[in-house]
């Protein structure tokens, strides 16, 4: 533990506020006599649990239900139960704090992968090491993550393509008619073929021509691009959209903070896609990671 600061100390020393415990001591304070499960071979054990987290407490930004997990066991357990299908991309070339802050924000809202796109240094501390539970690629320009985002859409159209040629050519090879199991998987894929196909990198900035988020239907499957806090995005990066959308404001300033934006616009994609189907507890999350279909 870190000795707390001379600010800190006055904080306490005060009186006021009061605020309660985050996250939990460790495992035999927390559960007496029960039998940690980090022991193999016992009734209770469990791989996902980090011993020395079960030793020394969890005090971590997670959720209750990640408690004493290892952070490979919680990114494993986001990859199948809480990623959405949209990526985000920030660009790098001023070294910004608010890339930190974005990539905390694409932890919160469940983004499925984090673009960083320029030098592989960047400041971490605004992400709160949440980038630990991201899925994170570097790409070394604009023209490479576009590309390579279009291969891998173009690559998953293709595979989903094969399997519906495979139920049919089974079928016909058999000379019968597709059961009705084939045809729900038939439907499936070609719902998927179609949302694939509407798939769209959507640049977020203020430039003429750029349309309001607030009437932009955003497609299920996209690659959100965010620029440097000031300069914005690139020209490179605005020519290689498909979309440009702006976030409506009405102070004085010309934009908001780029992580500010890079949420805003996550949550509208989340506000149009996600269903929620939880109770919104504080203590956990109150969405599934499924879409409207």
């Amino acid at each position: 533990m870190h000795e707390p600061s001379e600010y800190t100390k006055q904080v306490q020393a005060s009186g006021e506020p009061q605020f309660r415990d985050i996250g939990v001591g460790p495992w035999a304070q927390e559960h007496p006599g029960e039998p940690r499960p980090d022991i193999p071979g016992s009734a209770n054990y469990d791989p996902r649990y980090d011993t020395d987290l079960l030793d020394q407490g969890d005090r971590r930004n997670v959720l209750d239900r990640y408690r004493y997990w290892t952070v490979e066991a919680i990114r494993t357990d986001l990859d199948m139960h809480s990623r959405y299908p949209f990526e985000i991309a920030v660009e790098n070339w001023t070294h910004d704090f608010n890339i930190g802050s974005a990539v905390r924000s694409a932890n919160a809202f469940g983004a499925a992968r984090v673009h960083i796109v320029g030098p592989h240094k960047w400041n971490r501390k605004g992400a709160l090491m949440t980038e630990l539970y991201q899925h994170v690629d570097y790409h070394p320009s604009i023209a490479d993550l576009a590309t390579s985002w279009r291969y891998r859409i173009a690559g998953e159209i293709a595979a989903e393509q094969a399997r519906i040629n495979a139920r049919e050519n089974r079928a016909a090879l058999a000379h019968r008619p597709l059961t009705a199991g084939e045809q729900r998987s038939q439907e499936h894929s070609a719902r998927r073929l179609e949302t694939l196909a509407a798939a769209k990198i959507i640049a977020l900035d203020i430039v003429p021509g750029a349309v309001p988020i607030e009437r932009y239907r955003f497609p299920e499957r996209c690659l959100l691009l965010f620029g440097a806090e000031g300069p914005g995005l690139s020209q490179a990066a605005l020519d290689r959209a498909d979309d440009v959308v702006y976030i409506s404001q009405f102070g004085s300033v010309r934009s908001i903070n780029a992580g500010a934006a890079a949420a805003v616009a996550m949550h509208s994609w989340v506000a149009q896609h996600a269903v929620i189907d939880g109770p919104g507890a504080a203590s956990e999350s109150g969405s599934s990671a499924t879409v409207h279909r």
